[in-house]
């Protein structure tokens, strides 16, 4: 498997992967991802370069955003002069599901993060999601604390704001890497 950056032209299976996976959370009892994200802002990420993308031949297996910007309101001053990459999006295809590419990708996003000088791979999952945050737990994560105050870029109240990080560090995730060097932060 390979990742190479995302284009333009992704941009509905990007979408569909968000429908995909709002659809399963919804049967595992979760409203996670209930709202639609902006195709807009999504398109922006696309052509910011921060979206990534997991194939399998011809097929996309997942998905996942890095930027080295955090969402307002979450981390606080002295986080944010800390050096760190930012996972958003994290998605992977129910049919590649249980193969542990979601942690593999988190490897990549660690060694990514590690290559562009960065101390943290962080991240803001689902507040009321326990089972999201159990999954990040067990792939090294360590919770650094739940934020409820503010909104959510797609409207409506913050809804993710439980945040997480890791130490970035190199990593053999064991995917042929086709995007380009990360910059140094």
């Amino acid at each position: 498997m390979r990742i190479t950056s995302a284009t333009p032209g992704d941009l509905d299976q990007l979408l569909a992967f968000r429908v995909e996976a709002a659809a399963w959370i919804s049967r595992l009892g979760s409203d996670q991802w209930s709202r639609p994200y902006p195709a807009d802002r999504l398109l922006a990420t696309i052509k910011a370069g921060t979206v990534f993308m997991l194939r399998d031949g011809n097929r996309t297996a997942g998905t996942i955003t890095l930027t080295p910007e955090a969402e307002e309101g979450l981390w606080t001053p002295k986080e944010l002069r800390e050096a760190s990459i930012f996972v958003n999006k994290l998605t992977v295809s129910r049919d590649y599901a249980g193969k542990n590419l979601g942690g593999r990708l988190l490897d990549w996003a660690g060694d990514r993060a590690y290559r562009s000088s960065a101390k943290w791979l962080r991240l803001d999952a689902w507040t009321n999601n326990a089972d999201l945050q159990r999954y990040y737990l067990q792939h090294d994560f360590e919770h650094v604390r739940t934020v409820r105050e503010g909104g959510a870029i797609n409207g409506g109240p913050r809804v993710s704001g439980w945040l997480a990080q890791r130490p970035a560090s190199p990593a053999q995730h064991g995917f042929e890497d086709q995007t380009p060097s990360p910059s140094a932060l």
